[in-house]
């Protein structure tokens, strides 16, 4: 048996005083109103997985409003083993514990692995590149207790070179310097994401199709320092999925050196992983520009199954799926999907403002916890 969350606990946690719930391991329904402290329990169970919050809040937003400190910890259990996940946040600080032990955020990745799914990531196919680049980035700190290391090298090193390409006399010296770490922490961070993208791609498709009763998606990862990129940086291509780091670092050196002149015009790094996008088809049009309603909501459904399938075919592994208000913006259809996951052993839970959205069967095998007036 995996390991599952057991139970969460949470003291002066945002709006939730003294919290303790009890998770059941297939699916547990959370109702009730709005702001009764239900996308709270979300983001406390995301917290206590993942190590980030979904709405990118300071540690001092988590301290409920006249209390001095916040509490929330997630107990794990499965496989013979129990593990105790814990953050406390105190004077605008936030601390991590594993089994009573001081820990890193990066200890916390990985213990548990999480899938959410939120109404925000219903704008994931016709937002900016950057909520694509956070999804994925996002999993594979997950998935691999070196991507996030890698991408946090690689953000640094950006920053240091656009605060340098921002300087009125810019030392060309000091520029190349950075160039060739840029380089080198671009090619790893690009080789990383290509790895996990067409390791979740075939599950990622299989799943809409699925979903959408055979129509086809087709979805590739679009770089801008792959050759044939429109000059511009601002659309990219396609690169081999074999690609290796070094041939990498030699193409990702070659574009920034065809860029250097636009990039001191721009002030900005033009080219890069921080530029790249994850493109999506469907019936062989760009979904950004022709994807119905309900074509998005189908693309952003069966990326997430397709999280869920990758760990558990790769990783061995079966995350928590958590989903906080999406049942309303999802048909019958969808809803049944989704709903399906926890009859397969995977632990759901679902905040719903009212019960109306599941039927007969879906509440008879689920525990239902009721928030606030519900």
């Amino acid at each position: 048996m995996a390991l599952k969350v057991a139970s969460l606990d949470a003291r002066d946690w945002r709006n939730l005083e003294d919290l303790h719930l009890a998770l059941d391991p297939s699916l547990t329904l959370l109702v009730g109103p709005n702001a009764s402290g239900k996308t709270n329990t979300i983001e406390a169970l995301t917290l206590l997985t993942r190590a980030s919050s979904p709405r990118h809040a300071r540690a001092a937003d988590l301290v409920r409003e006249g209390a001095a400190s916040a509490f929330a910890k997630a107990r794990l259990e499965g496989d013979g083993r129990v593990v105790d996940l814990a953050m406390s946040v105190a004077n605008g600080r936030s601390t991590f514990s594993r089994n009573g032990k001081p820990t890193t955020p990066g200890a916390i990745q990985g213990t548990l692995l999480s899938v959410l799914f939120t109404p925000d990531d219903l704008l994931l196919v016709k937002g900016p590149a950057a909520m694509r680049r956070e999804e994925l980035d996002g999993f594979g700190a997950q998935a691999s207790s070196g991507f996030s290391k890698v991408a946090r090298t690689y953000q640094r090193s950006i920053m240091q070179r656009n605060r340098l390409l921002k300087e009125d006399e810019v030392n060309l010296s000091i520029l190349d310097a950075w160039d060739e770490s840029l380089a080198l922490g671009g090619a790893t961070l690009t080789r990383h994401r290509l790895s996990l993208f067409h390791a979740m791609k075939p599950f990622w498709e299989e799943a809409y199709g699925t979903i959408a009763s055979g129509e086809e998606l087709r979805v590739s990862y679009e770089s801008t320092i792959a050759p044939g990129a429109r000059a511009a940086g601002e659309r990219g291509g396609a690169l081999p999925q074999d690609i290796s780091r070094e041939e990498l670092t030699e193409l990702m050196a070659r574009t920034l050196a065809a860029r250097r002149e636009e990039d001191l015009r721009r002030r900005q790094t033009t080219v890069g992983p921080h530029r790249d996008d994850v493109r999506i088809f469907v019936g062989g049009r760009d979904a950004r520009t022709f994807a119905s309603q309900g074509q998005q909501r189908s693309i952003v459904l069966a990326w997430k199954i397709a999280q869920v399938r990758f760990a558990e075919a790769a990783l061995d592994e079966r995350p928590i799926l958590l989903l906080d208000d999406v049942m309303s913006e999802l048909d019958e259809t969808r809803r049944k999907s989704l709903s399906e996951l926890a009859d397969e052993g995977i632990q759901t839970v679902i905040t719903t403002t009212h019960l109306g959205y599941f039927d007969d069967a879906i509440l008879s095998r689920g525990k239902v916890v009721r928030y606030g007036h519900a």
